[in-house]
Parts: structure tokens; C-alpha cells; sequence
């Protein structure tokens, strides 16, 4: 105990001296963020992180609150966007989508889960948005993209649960953040760590004019930490098209004993991507039944019941990408 004691006030003592004499980004904590993203560029401040000439066991642990933050950020899709652009602007990510911040050792792993198919250009602004916005909040953090095969009908949930079982087998986590891929948070302060209870992050998004639909709303962005996730028994996996598994989700909280935790509606604010119809993910027609049994289904139903076949897991320059065989409901045909 005295051993930890010691080396946690070591790395206190080397940050606080490291602010007043270091030359390299600890000093940042004199900055004053506003001045770095009035214009709300989520890159406007990246350059000024820079790896000091220390080893990682010396580095000190990062400040509480990050000195990069900006708060508000300008939403604006680049045309023409390649993923090597995303590479070239985030030059400490590293393969898999992977970052630790190279001047302080971060209190946060975070894992961000995103379920995919079909959404490529969405994708990619996510990733433009998301590593920066990630790393100005410094945290130690991974991208996990979660790819159903086929052309079976889309089921969210169940690729979430995926996602968690794959991500924990790499790192011990403490948060994991599960995340829609046409949805860009556009404030910094929202910080990507969990809470007490089960977070709802996003809280204000432009399709709803900025405003919660209603008050058990659990889509689109949530974040869960692994005690968490499994006390409610994770996500439902028999939710198979558009809609119902985020009221699931909600409901599963509420019987875990759990309330819903949320940022403020100035922080929690995302942008949906403009997109069109989805081929393979209509609406589910079976939902609103099945919420009515929830109370009944949600203990047999979820992470104890998953089952998948993984097909790969590749370490991409911004991203972990795991394609899965989730198989399908009965009684539903493959889209052409």
C-alpha cells in the first residue's frame, strides 16, 4: 500500500512541476482552451499535443480535467473524404484505432462500440469527428466496429453485445461507450467516461430540435461500465429490424435496480447524418409486443444467450474491425 501511495504522489509531484518547467504539453494546462476552437474546428488544438522525452512508467498521470477541451464544435462534412485523410490529421492513433495520450497517463479506458453495415461514408465522418473529440477529452480509448455479414435483417443490439464480449477479450475497459454511426457529438464536455448509473450521453440531438423525445429514451449514443452492463444482463438479442431495443435497453436498466444518468442538454448535443431508408433494417413489427414481456424475457435473454460465429477481426490504421455471423429470426428471408 505505502509502495502505491508513493508512486501515485510521485506521479502528482512530476505534473505539478512538470506544468511550471516542462517545455513539452504539460504546460498546456496554462492555455486557455476558448482561445484554440472559437471556430469550433475539433483539430484546432491537436497539433500542440507532443510526446515528451520520458518513458511511459515516468510519465505523469493527466489532470483531471483536460486542458484541451473546447466546448462547442462545428458540425461540417467534408466532401470528397478518404480515410487517409482521417489518418494523416490523428498521427498518434495507432493500428486497431487505438490512442493513449503521449504527454500523461490517462484514469479512463474507453471502448467505443459501433454497429455497421452498409454505412461507409457515414463512417468516415464519424472517425473524422470522434478521434479528436476523444483525444482533446485524453482519453486512453479504442474503436471497435461491429459488422454483421450478410444480407439478413439488421439487429443493433445483438451486435452490441458483441461488441462488448470481443472488446473486453482485448482490454480491461472501465467504460464502454455504444455508439450509433450517424451520430457526431458536438460538444467536447460531454466526456466519453462512465457514471454511476448507466449514461444516456445522447440527450439533445438536431432530428429531435435538441430536446429528450421522452423520458425513458435510451438511443443513440449510451454508456455503460462493464458491472453495469452485465447486471442488467447486457442487450436484448431478438430485436430484429428498426426500433424497440433502445426501450428494452431502458427498461432492462430501470428492473436492474439502475437509474439513467445524463449530461446537461448544453453538453449532450449530437448531429444525425442526413441518410435515406436502410435495406434490411425495417421496422420490426413484433416490438411493441415484445417490450410488453421484458420484465418476463430480459434475465434469459441477453449476454447469457449470445450466441455468434466471428469471422474476422482485423487491426485497421483507425479501428478494430470485427465481422460477425449473427445468424437470423425465423421466418426471415435474406435482402437482396
Amino acid at each position: 500500500m505505502a509502495l502505491l501511495y508513493r508512486e501515485g504522489y510521485r506521479k502528482r509531484v512530476a505534473y505539478f512541476f512538470g506544468i511550471f518547467y516542462k517545455g513539452g504539453s504539460a504546460s498546456m494546462g496554462l492555455i486557455n482552451p476558448h482561445n484554440l476552437s472559437q471556430a469550433g474546428d475539433v483539430y484546432a488544438n491537436l497539433s500542440l499535443i507532443s510526446k515528451p522525452s520520458l518513458r511511459e512508467e515516468e510519465l505523469p498521470y493527466c489532470p483531471e480535467t483536460s486542458p484541451f477541451l473546447g466546448g462547442p464544435i462545428r458540425v461540417k462534412l467534408p466532401e470528397n473524404l478518404l480515410l487517409e485523410e482521417v489518418e494523416r490529421k490523428n498521427p498518434y492513433v495507432t493500428k486497431g484505432g487505438r490512442y493513449k495520450p503521449p504527454d500523461c497517463e490517462s484514469t479512463h479506458k474507453t471502448a467505443v462500440i459501433i454497429p455497421h453495415r452498409n454505412r461507409e461514408q457515414h463512417l468516415k465522418y464519424l472517425l473524422y469527428y470522434l478521434h479528436p473529440f476523444l483525444q482533446r477529452q485524453q482519453l486512453n480509448y479504442g474503436i471497435y466496429i461491429i459488422h454483421q455479414a450478410g444480407n439478413f435483417t439488421f439487429n443493433r443490439a445483438k451486435l452490441l453485445n458483441v461488441g462488448f464480449k470481443e472488446a473486453m477479450k482485448d482490454e480491461d475497459w472501465d467504460c464502454l461507450f455504444f455508439h450509433d454511426v450517424d451520430l457526431i457529438p458536438e460538444d467536447d464536455r460531454n466526456i466519453y467516461i462512465c457514471d454511476r448509473f448507466p449514461k444516456h450521453a445522447s440527450i439533445a440531438m438536431d432530428k429531435f430540435g435538441y430536446k429528450l423525445p421522452y423520458k425513458s429514451y435510451f438511443g443513440g449514443v449510451s454508456a455503460l461500465s462493464p458491472e453495469q452492463y452485465m447486471k442488467m444482463n447486457g442487450f436484448p438479442n431478438n430485436y430484429w429490424g428498426w426500433g424497440g431495443e433502445d426501450d428494452d435497453i431502458g427498461i432492462r436498466v430501470a428492473l436492474s435496480g439502475m437509474l439513467i444518468s445524463r449530461p446537461s442538454v448544453q453538453y449532450g448535443r449530437y448531429k444525425m447524418i442526413k441518410h435515406g431508408h436502410d435495406k434490411g433494417n425495417e421496422q420490426n413489427p413484433k416490438r411493441f409486443n415484445m417490450l410488453t414481456k421484458t420484465r418476463r424475457t430480459w434475465k434469459q435473454d441477453g449476454m447469457n444467450a449470445l450466441q455468434y460465429i466471428l469471422i474476422s477481426k482485423e487491426l485497421q490504421p483507425l479501428y478494430t474491425n470485427i465481422t460477425v455471423d449473427i445468424g437470423t429470426d425465423k421466418g426471415l428471408r435474406p435482402h437482396t
